[in-house]
């Protein structure tokens, strides 16, 4: 007769480990509360400077074409322009820089681009947080953005995924006035996304010509 052989214990974790697995997973839990906490900051900011601009706009808003008027180029109150998306119903002031103490608070125009109503490039930055309903946009819809001087008007011709460093995406391939959005991806990662998304515009109003052409 063959005795039976008694069933093994589950070999018990070192104590030290449980307690490195432990310390991990309340450093985690730690990080995404002060994550979570610097976004509901953002938000709050984000309200204080729309209402900022909107007391602005009130009494000085530009109505008709847009004037191109240099002196208005800089931030008032903390914000450069306003971004508007009627397809989303999203509306967000912008301000100068792509910081992360910016982009906490709100999208951020990169400095080396343009101003709205200047030929070239415009380009904003925002976290992917903030834009997580952006893949929704498609070629045709409209992107505006809302200047001192007057409202520019875009549509979108496309999007693409790239990698962090690849700046291109902000030189303009042909001449005219374009606006380039940028966030991290996948738009649902917050702080752990590894790549860039991007979204294309032309300007459609006003109808702008470049110098020197007719």
């Amino acid at each position: 007769m063959i005795a039976a052989t008694p069933a093994r214990r589950p070999r018990e974790r070192p104590p030290l480990l449980r307690i490195v697995a432990l310390v991990c997973v309340f450093a985690g839990l730690d990080v995404l509360a002060l994550y979570a906490g610097g976004m509901w900051q953002g938000v709050e900011e984000q309200q204080h400077l729309i209402q900022v601009w909107n007391g602005e706009s009130a009494t000085t808003k530009h109505y008709g074409p847009p004037v191109i008027d240099a002196s208005l180029q800089h931030p008032v109150n903390g914000v450069d322009f306003v971004i508007r998306v009627p397809r989303l119903n999203y509306v967000a002031a912008v301000k100068e820089g792509i910081s992360s103490t910016v982009l906490y608070d709100s999208p951020g125009h990169y400095p080396q681009t343009p101003w709205p109503g200047d030929p070239g490039m415009v380009g904003v930055a925002a976290h992917n947080v903030y834009w997580i309903n952006f893949p929704q946009l498609k070629p045709g819809d409209e992107i505006d953005l809302e200047a001192r001087y007057g409202t520019f008007k875009y549509h979108v011709t496309g999007s693409v995924i790239v990698n962090p460093d690849n700046r291109t995406v902000l030189v303009p391939d042909s001449p005219g006035y374009h606006l380039t959005l940028t966030t991290c991806w996948p738009l649902w990662a917050g702080a752990f996304a590894t790549k860039r998304y991007v979204i294309f515009t032309d300007q459609f109003w006003p109808r702008m010509e470049m110098q020197g052409t007719t």
